[in-house]
């Protein structure tokens, strides 16, 4: 039986508005990143053929990536379950559930996994997994596999800004879990807008 639903949110992370995340390329830059041999030489692999990664084909960058690259996206909070939607990866969406719910034994790997998510005080934080391994952590190409693990935490930490942090746990490709984080600014007044993609065009994002 599920839980009852967080009927009041801690903080509201919606508005008029989207949040426009600033571009992280890499996310292990002044890190050291714990990996396996196996993902070292899958990460070397990537970085020499950044041409074939997914947003080149129309494909769901994946967690956290999506949140790392200079799209804007909103978050819709219910009841029930906090949406985010995304105008990148041709505006797919996520569901992160407030309920209670455990995530299932044995999830069907999806693209952007299978989130739920509590309150921490102001912080949301949101534990996902499920993942498919066909996609990267960022832009320089950090590979996963499909035993990935985020444990994500947004802070608003005024109008217009909030924080980002990650921890990136998967025993398949790193030694041991690591983390980072980023700042994630808000455009007030500012909407998503109609994005289609088309394989293998290369798609200059428009001024905003």
């Amino acid at each position: 039986m599920l839980l009852a639903p967080a009927l009041l949110a801690q903080t509201d992370l919606g508005g008029n508005g989207v949040w426009f995340p600033r571009h992280v390329p890499d996310l292990g830059r002044g890190i050291q990143v714990p990996f396996l041999p196996a993902a070292k030489a899958q990460f070397e692999a990537n970085q020499r053929a950044k041409e074939n990664s997914n947003d080149a084909r129309c494909l769901p960058p994946g967690v956290p990536r999506i949140l790392l690259t200079a799209e804007p996206f909103q978050i819709v909070q219910q009841p029930n379950r906090i949406l985010f939607l995304y105008e990148a990866g041709a505006h797919v969406w996520r569901n992160v559930w407030m309920d209670g719910r455990p995530h299932p034994q044995d999830p069907n790997p999806s693209w952007l996994g299978d989130s739920v998510g509590h309150w921490e005080g102001k912080t949301l934080v949101v534990d996902a997994v499920g993942f498919n391994d066909k996609t990267w952590l960022d832009d320089a190409g950090h590979p996963h596999t499909e035993r990935l693990h985020i444990v994500e935490r947004y802070t608003r930490t005024g109008p217009a800004s909030m924080k980002y942090e990650m921890t990136i746990d998967d025993p398949g490709a790193y030694s041991k879990p690591w983390s980072a984080s980023t700042a994630i600014p808000f455009r007030q007044g500012e909407s998503l807008q109609e994005f289609i993609c088309l394989e293998g065009e290369r798609r200059v994002a428009p001024e905003r």
